[in-house]
């Protein structure tokens, strides 16, 4: 297993602040995202690995935990020696033995961020002897990364997953329902643990994790996008082109508008499961001038003093 570099990844040192992490993320993915790169299958990946990252560190926890690691992490063996109080989530070690492929994230995101997966199910005997009882085998858990358009659309996803047992790979199809969340877990059935006994087996659950988009934030089923906008735009008003899913649209920006102020386009959110979608909200940013020409200046010094105002 290969560490990863998350902030090397992403260009940022480490002590890098979480609005310089965004600022990163959101040029390397405008960079990289495939919709735009010319080379897109070498970008695709690039662009997993900058998801990534991001998803760790633009995560404080995840971030904290992934800062346990550092020196404790031996890449030539493979192996980890984990710090003092290092915090697995629950499991004895930072991963289970089973290796998903296809779900978007590293083996080295799965092992110590992913869901990882129980033991086999064990069986009983009566007391006295006689024969075991049917036990159901026991669940595995993951991850996986799902777009924005999957999101909208849906997809049927082939991911594949290695046991600890060394019985291969097996191949998994895994239907992405449109309207899915984050946070949300799908079942795939009888892809767990065997059973013991001719007990039933396991499921599979894969705990969806929306992919970090360069253009928008997810609020629920709402999106929200960072418009920035020179200052005479704000006060005059002015039309603006914004991205929204699977396209753009013209936007007219009312005179007299503010930093942080939001405007709503209905509907051009994220897809409901139960039909419809949520909303996209444009929000608006100052975007003020790094230096000023004598020009500029006597213009801005002009409005200064008709304000009325020392």
């Amino acid at each position: 297993m290969e560490f990863q570099d998350y902030y090397e990844l992403l260009g940022v040192p480490k002590d890098a602040s979480q609005p310089d992490l965004k600022k990163a993320f959101r040029r390397l993915a405008r960079k990289y995202h495939p919709d735009v790169a010319e080379d897109k299958q070498a970008a695709e990946e690039k662009f997993k690995q900058i998801n990534e990252a991001y998803e760790v560190l633009g995560d404080p926890e995840k971030r904290r935990k992934y800062d346990q690691l550092g020196a404790n992490w031996d890449g030539r063996s493979g192996g980890f020696t984990p710090p003092p109080g290092f915090d697995f989530g629950g499991r004895s070690q930072g991963f289970a033995g089973f290796d998903f492929g296809g779900t978007g994230f590293s083996d080295f995101f799965e092992a110590f961020f992913g869901g990882g997966g129980g033991g086999s199910a064990g069986f009983g005997a009566p007391m006295g002897g006689g024969v075991p009882s049917p036990r159901r085998g026991s669940d595995i858990e993951g991850q996986i990364v799902v777009s924005l358009d999957e999101v909208n659309n849906g997809s049927v996803r082939e991911i594949t997953l290695s046991r600890p047992d060394g019985g291969g790979r097996e191949k998994i199809k895994v239907r992405i329902p449109r309207g899915v969340t984050g946070g949300q877990r799908l079942r795939v059935s009888g892809r767990g643990n065997p059973g013991m006994a001719g007990g039933a087996p396991g499921d599979l659950y894969l705990a969806i994790n929306l992919q970090r988009h360069p253009d928008f934030e997810v609020e629920g089923a709402d999106l929200v996008h960072e418009l920035e906008l020179d200052v005479h735009q704000l006060v005059l008003g002015a039309m603006a082109r914004v991205p929204v899913p699977g396209g753009s649209v013209k936007l007219r920006i009312p005179e007299c508008s503010g930093p942080g102020d939001r405007l709503r386009l209905a509907g051009k959110g994220l897809a409901l499961a139960g039909g419809g979608r949520g909303d996209l909200y444009v929000e608006l940013a100052a975007r003020f001038p790094e230096r000023l020409d004598a020009g500029a200046r006597q213009r801005w010094q002009a409005l200064a003093a008709g304000s009325g105002k020392d």
